[in-house]
């Protein structure tokens, strides 16, 4: 399936078509790969838990942009699975610390292991040429999304 001929300079918006239906694929082929037993918010939490262990309840509900209320039913869900601890704050009772548990660690070292296993399948079906191409173009696209989802977590905003 091709989705575009590229010119030499292909447009921003040209671009950012291929990118969206390359992850609408990804969504595809890592949900065949897929044994999850989490929703897309929860593994949303279980990302977010993992680079930011010890967060309060309004901090990662603020990541979500969701409310307390609903980041803690979320909370609750993963609690009972294993993959996330709730512990009260020793300074704050009324304050709820959140971390990943040992569970949750190994269902996302899990879960990525299933995903390049799909991805890789992919990948090689595809000209080496073509993959190292893919691969410059993603790491200079993961740099600018980082960067910018950096600035507008500083800022205080959602959205960049």
């Amino acid at each position: 399936m091709t989705v575009t001929s590229f010119r030499p300079r292909p447009e921003p918006d040209e671009v950012a078509r291929v990118t969206s239906t390359a992850a609408e694929l990804l969504e595809v082929l890592w949900g065949r790969a897929s044994t999850m037993p989490v929703s897309a918010s929860q593994l949303r939490v279980l990302l977010i838990l993992e680079h930011h262990d010890d967060i309060n309840l309004r901090t990662l509900a603020d990541g979500l942009a969701s409310t307390p209320p609903s980041t803690s039913r979320l909370c609750d869900r993963l609690r009972a699975a294993g993959f996330v601890e709730r512990v009260v704050s020793p300074t704050d009772r009324r304050e709820v610390r959140l971390h990943l548990s040992s569970r949750g660690r190994e269902f996302l070292v899990d879960l990525r292991a299933r995903r390049e296993e799909a991805l890789r399948a992919v990948l090689d079906q595809m000209p080496a040429a073509h993959r190292g191409a893919l691969l410059q173009g993603l790491e200079a696209f993961c740099d600018v999304a980082a960067a910018r989802i950096h600035d507008a977590q500083g800022s205080g905003s959602q959205t960049a």
